[in-house]
C-alpha cells in the first residue's frame, strides 16, 4: 500500500450523504492516512517493506487510532494526516499478532471526529456496508458483505468469522468497514479473490471489530494482550489443491534452523495428519507455549521426514517501538 497516486471510485460506487442514515462527512473525517517508516534492518522489512502507507480509524474520543498491525510492525516513525490536512507524529502503542489489530497513539491533537464501534456479530451475508479510506467521499465505497467465515493466513494467522466484502477497495490496509448506522465493524486487512459461481471477483477481508473489545484494556496498559503468546515456527505454509506446501521460511526462524525447506509438504503434526492450514495451525498451537517442541512430518522429493522444530515467540524477533 505504498501507492499514493490520486484515484477515485466511479461516482456510482461512492456513498452519498442523502442515501445513508449517518453523518457521512463526519465518518469520512474520522479516517487518517498513516505513513510508517521502518528501519532497514527490521525483521519484517524485506517482506512488508520499510515504508508503509495505509489508513487508520479514530475510534475513541481521545484520538486513539485503530489500524491493521502490519502497517506499524517495527515502525520507527509514524505520521498521521487528517482530511483537514493536519499532520501529527504518532507512536505504535500496540500490535496484537493474534487478531492483527494495531493501536496508534497520536502525539499531538488530530482534531478529528471518532467512529462509534458497532458489532460485526450483528451482520449477515448480503448486508450493505461501507468501506472508507482517507481522502473523502471519492475514497469511500458502497459494498456488500459477501461472507463471514474462518480465515487462515500463511504467516501463522487464524481468525474466526472474518468479514469478506465485494467489490474490492484498492487501498484496503487499515480501511474502515462501517455498517448502515455508520458504526465501525471491521478494519481492512487483505485483498482476496471471491468465487461467484463460475466467475470470481476481487474483494477485501476485514478483521471484525468485536475482537478488540476483550483485549483493548490490556493493549492500552501493557502494549499486548494478557493471553499466552502462540508458538511460532516461521513457516510460510500455503494450502494448494488440498496440500500444505512450505512456500517460504523466515530467515533465522525456528523452522529454517530445524532444517525445514521451501517446497516441503506438511503431512502432520505430533503424529496427527493435517487436514487444512487452519487445522495445522490449531494442532501446533495446542502443543503449548513458545519454546515447545513441534514434531513435524514432512514430505520432500518423495521421502517422508520427521523433524522437531523448537518454536519461538514471534515478538522476540521484532524491533520494539521507539519511545518518544
Amino acid at each position: 500500500m505504498s501507492d499514493t497516486k490520486p484515484w477515485a471510485f466511479d461516482e456510482s460506487l461512492q456513498p452519498r450523504a442523502e442515501d445513508v442514515d449517518f453523518d457521512l462527512a463526519q465518518a469520512l473525517d474520522a479516517l487518517v492516512l498513516l505513513h510508517a517508516e521502518i528501519p532497514e534492518d527490521a525483521f519484517t522489512g524485506s517482506i512488508l517493506g520499510t515504508e508503509r502507507v495505509g489508513y487508520g480509524a479514530v475510534f475513541r474520543e481521545d484520538g486513539l487510532v485503530l489500524t491493521i498491525g502490519y502497517l506499524i510492525t517495527e515502525a520507527e516513525d509514524i505520521w498521521l494526516t487528517t482530511n483537514a490536512g493536519t499532520v501529527v507524529a504518532a507512536h505504535a502503542l500496540a500490535y496484537d499478532q493474534a487478531t492483527g489489530f494495531g493501536l496508534v497513539q497520536p502525539l499531538g491533537e488530530l482534531r478529528a471526529p471518532w467512529l462509534e464501534r458497532g458489532s460485526a456479530a450483528a451482520l449477515s451475508a448480503g448486508d450493505e456496508v461501507f468501506v472508507l479510506g482517507h481522502g473523502g467521499r471519492s475514497h469511500a465505497l458502497k459494498a456488500k458483505l459477501f461472507a463471514k467465515r474462518e480465515f487462515a493466513g500463511y504467516w501463522e494467522y487464524l481468525i474466526e468469522d472474518a468479514l469478506f466484502t465485494v467489490p474490492a477497495h484498492p487501498q484496503w490496509g487499515g480501511a474502515a468497514l462501517l455498517d448502515t448506522g455508520g458504526r465501525l465493524v471491521g478494519i481492512g486487512s487483505l485483498l482476496v479473490e471471491e468465487s461467484l459461481g463460475e466467475e470470481s471477483e476481487q474483494g477485501n477481508m476485514f478483521v471484525p471489530i468485536d475482537l478488540i473489545e476483550p483485549i483493548l484494556a490490556d493493549l492500552l496498559a501493557h502494549g499486548r494482550a494478557a493471553r499466552e503468546p502462540r508458538p511460532w515456527l516461521g513457516m510460510y505454509t500455503q494450502q494448494e489443491d488440498g496440500r500444505l506446501i512450505v512456500g517460504g521460511l523466515a530467515p533465522r526462524g525456528p523452522a529454517e534452523r530445524a532444517g525445514v525447506r521451501s517446497g516441503d509438504l506438511v503431512l502432520g503434526v505430533a503424529g496427527e495428519r493435517t487436514l487444512s492450514l487452519a487445522d495445522f495451525l490449531r494442532k501446533v498451537w495446542r502443543l503449548g507455549a513458545p519454546g515447545v517442541e513441534v514434531p513435524l512430518m514432512l514430505a520432500r522429493e518423495g521421502d517422508v521426514l520427521r523433524l522437531s522444530v523448537r518454536s519461538a515467540d514471534r515478538s522476540d524477533f521484532l524491533k520494539k517501538p521507539r519511545l518518544h
